[in-house]
């Protein structure tokens, strides 16, 4: 199956098939196709793993999450120094989503491709404003040193019908004032770049070249190129580059393993894992790999993969169809359109536990599924949060509910930001919560 062919078939389920309860919305299937050519995963998935995609939304957690004593008790909350409750509506700012870095929140939306947010009052501290029409949704992806890192739009041309040619810059921005440092064109609507020892990774100058660049400059320190019909997929172990690479087939084979240097880019092919694979995240030190689902749908086969190239395989048993399933820590964590969660142990391969999520899962409105869950490892609490604005904490040990609440954060109304996701952030134990441009910042009281 060509890219062509896959992006259609994407389209044609999407115009069919219900997500949380509901039809999707009349433009989310060239939505999805936009953000799945970003990707390039539509290019060597299959429609197996197609159809794997669209269902199983699998992105990184925030706020850590790694192993919790079986032992422990959830944790009474402790609140940061100079934090109050708050809440805002920032219209621009946060659609986009946020990040957090110490007591700063870094976020982007329709009006501005950076904000930074007082995450102990909500308030808004500097702003870079987009470059004509915004139409991807990204945000900051990374702090380091004072600056941050992030994406805006340029304008390559004017075209004759009035329109524009556009595409993506990658921008390092001053944390501390919000000052342009510097910007590099990446090809159009790539936006998946991400920090290494002592440079950022970003594709750049073409789609099939990595180039890493000073963080302090924006000048290219060393490029890597594959060859013309292999596409790339991209992640960091401890600050080192890796790339996991096939053919861009109807066929794909297998999936080759490179380490890059962070030093000189020279590449050192580690591994390959049978099969198409599709890059979930990083647990411990290892990449988490995902592979063609069985033929009922059921079975979601699992790679981890370390640095040396050592190789672990799991099955993991889908329980319904899924709105989210996240890599967080060393645990795999899933919710379905039914209302069950789900905990797969990434060191055992064994389910921990399943049971209901605790939030309302929708309401016959078109909305996108829940937030990506977020692990407190010290309180040894997931907490979920739904685009009706439901709040949930389960023990992250027993998957028992040990605190629920609710927030009033808005779901977006019809228009450019339709299909803007409901998110979910920790600072230190508060949790900061954001749809649309709402976001609300509160602390669980758990065991209080």
């Amino acid at each position: 199956m060509t890219t062509e062919q896959v992006e259609e078939k994407v389209r044609e389920t999407l115009n069919a098939v219900a997500l949380d309860r509901v039809r999707a919305p009349g433009d989310l299937a060239e939505k999805v196709v936009r953000r799945r050519s970003r990707r390039r995963f539509s290019q060597v998935a299959g429609t197996a793993v197609t159809a794997a995609a669209i269902t199983v939304g699998a992105v990184l957690g925030f706020g850590g999450g790694g192993a919790v004593d079986q032992d422990r008790p959830v944790r009474p909350a402790a609140s940061p120094e100079g934090w109050k409750p708050w809440q805002s509506d920032a219209p621009g700012a946060t659609e986009r989503g946020c990040l957090v870095d110490g007591s700063a929140l870094y976020c982007a939306g329709s009006k501005y491709d950076a904000a930074k947010i007082d995450a102990n009052t909500g308030e808004r501290l500097w702003t870079v404003k987009v470059n004509r029409e915004g139409d991807a949704m990204s945000k900051p992806f990374a702090v380091r040193d004072g600056v941050v890192y992030a994406y805006r739009n340029h304008t390559a041309e004017n075209l004759p019908n009035g329109d524009y040619a556009g595409g993506t810059d990658l921008m390092a921005v001053d944390a501390d004032t919000g000052k342009l440092l510097w910007k590099v064109e990446m090809p159009q609507g790539d936006r998946a770049a991400m920090l290494i020892d002592g440079a950022v990774l970003a594709k750049t100058p073409s789609p099939r070249t990595v180039s890493a660049l000073d963080p302090l400059t924006g000048k290219t320190k060393w490029r890597h190129t594959w060859d013309k019909g292999i596409v790339c997929q991209r992640t960091v172990l401890s600050g080192v580059p890796y790339l996991l690479c096939m053919r861009d087939a109807e066929d794909p084979g297998d999936t080759e393993v490179f380490r890059l240097d962070p030093a000189t880019g020279s590449a050192e092919k580690v591994t390959t894992v049978p099969g198409a694979q599709e890059l979930m995240g990083t647990s411990g030190g290892r990449m988490v790999l995902s592979g063609v689902m069985d033929a009922d749908g059921k079975t979601l086969p699992l790679t981890l993969v370390s640095s040396s190239g050592e190789r672990t395989s799991y099955s993991y048993r889908v329980k319904g169809k899924l709105t989210t399933l996240d890599v967080i820590g060393d645990r795999l964590i899933s919710v379905s359109q039914e209302g069950k969660a789900s905990a797969y142990s990434l060191t055992t391969g064994k389910t921990l536990w399943t049971g209901p999520v605790g939030v309302e899962m929708g309401d016959g409105e078109p909305v996108p599924g829940i937030a990506s869950p977020v692990v407190s490892e010290r309180r040894g609490v997931v907490y979920f949060f739904s685009p009706t604005g439901d709040l949930s904490g389960l023990d992250l040990r027993t998957g028992e509910q040990v605190w629920r609440s609710h927030a009033d954060a808005e779901r977006p109304k019809p228009g450019p930001n339709h299909w803007d996701e409901p998110q979910v952030l920790l600072y230190e134990d508060v949790l900061v919560v954001g749809y649309g441009s709402k976001t609300v910042s509160l602390l669980p009281r758990i065991g209080d």
